[in-house]
């Protein structure tokens, strides 16, 4: 009998234990360590939505290597499929014609040189001989005005004929009108003679054009690699006649790149020209548009290629694959955090923000679910730190101790 009554009253015991124990584990807040969860700090950045692809760098452009002149091919100096140097000699061609033309500038600068020479001197000396001729024509002027001067006082005491002293005075008037048309011819003579110079310089100037312009072509008569890049190929042979502009050889250009992409036919109405990009280069992301799509499926995927903002980032090698994100959805400098197993699709989540030694179960507004990040709307200021991982196990707590290690 007493074993009876002993039964029903233990259960009860139990069960008041177990209540107690909910209850208190309810009310009581669990403590945990920093490393038990993954915690993510609220900042402002973009927030997008993507579907994977991938790909293979590609040098972006091709470089073509066109004869400078007409000539001969004298040497080929690299063959396809060689790495090359920015600066490194491809082929040559026969130079010979070029330097003779080369001479002959020379030359014939050699003898407008002296021509110049001469016309100088020859200037100096008609300088010279109109200065002389000026002189002699002062002086004469200036006798004349002296013997007026005397004839003035012979005429007052009767000592000559008032027709002399006219005629002297009509001599002087002539010489002052001789001087000033020699001083007016003088100064055409001389701008002759400037011109004459000027012309003679001119020529020379040209001449020495001509003889750089030859010079510089002789230069690239050594084709040479533009940039680092590979021979793609030759198009000539040695002892070949070549006319100018003729294509010698195709090379890529190792400058700036380019991602041959491939993403599965299920993402086709994602990929359209112009469309953002990112590519993931050791967590590095680089920014990019989308160009030209293959219209033709290939193994069930879409072929299509992106042109990257940062071609010439340096860690960029030809054949090198790359994980691409295509951008379906994006927003742009938004409050954010980080994307982790806490969140679900609902607009309004419960989640735990850490404050000071605890973590705190509020509400927070989403926007944007993002493939990385997380849009917020409301709830959270920049700097609030919260837990993204898994939560499931403490969701009914309203608080959690939180120790920073």
């Amino acid at each position: 009998m007493i074993r009876k009554r002993i039964v029903p009253v233990a259960l009860i015991l139990i069960c008041l234990l177990i209540a107690i124990f909910m209850v208190s584990r309810y009310l009581k807040p669990s403590s945990t360590n920093q490393t038990d969860y993954i915690t993510s700090t609220v900042d402002y950045g973009p927030v997008f939505i993507s579907v994977p692809a991938s790909g293979i760098v590609n040098p972006e452009n091709e470089v073509l290597l066109l004869s400078p002149a007409s000539s001969l091919v004298s040497s080929i100096v690299q063959a396809p499929g060689r790495r090359v140097s920015k600066g490194s000699a491809i082929l040559t061609l026969d130079p010979k014609s070029l330097i003779q033309e080369i001479d002959n500038l020379k030359d014939q600068l050699g003898v407008m040189e002296n021509d110049l020479q001469k016309n100088r001197l020859n200037s100096r000396s008609i300088r010279v001989d109109l200065d002389y001729n000026v002189e002699v024509k002062n002086l004469k002027i200036t006798s004349l005005k002296t013997e007026i001067q005397d004839q003035e006082q012979l005429l007052k005491v009767g000592g000559i004929s008032p027709a002399l002293h006219e005629q002297t005075k009509e001599e002087l008037v002539l010489a002052e009108k001789d001087l000033q048309m020699t001083l007016e011819k003088n100064s055409i003579r001389l701008k002759q003679l400037e011109a004459d110079e000027k012309g003679l310089q001119l020529q020379m100037d040209i001449r020495k054009k001509e003889l750089e312009l030859k010079q510089d072509l002789l230069n690239r008569f050594t084709v040479r690699a533009s940039s680092d890049g590979i021979i793609l190929g030759i198009y000539t042979s040695v002892g070949e006649k070549v006319e100018k502009d003729k294509l010698l050889a195709k090379m890529s250009d190792l400058s700036t790149f380019k991602v041959k992409a491939t993403v599965d036919n299920s993402y086709i109405d994602f990929v359209r020209t112009g469309g953002e990009v990112y590519a993931v280069i050791d967590n590095t992301r680089l920014k990019g548009k989308i160009g030209s799509v293959t219209p033709v499926m290939k193994d069930k995927k879409i072929e299509f290629d992106v042109f990257l903002d940062y071609s010439h980032y340096q860690k960029l090698i030809p054949n090198m694959e790359v994980e691409l994100q295509i951008i379906t959805q994006q927003k742009d400098s938004v409050l954010r955090v980080e994307y982790g197993p806490v969140f679900n699709k609902n607009k309004y989540q419960d989640l735990f923000v850490i404050r000071t030694d605890k973590a705190v179960r509020e509400t927070i507004t989403t926007g944007l679910i993002g493939t990385e990040y997380v849009e917020i709307v409301a709830g959270l200021s920049p700097g609030d730190r919260i837990i993204v991982s898994d939560i499931s196990r403490s969701r009914h707590k309203k608080e959690i101790e939180f120790k920073d290690l």
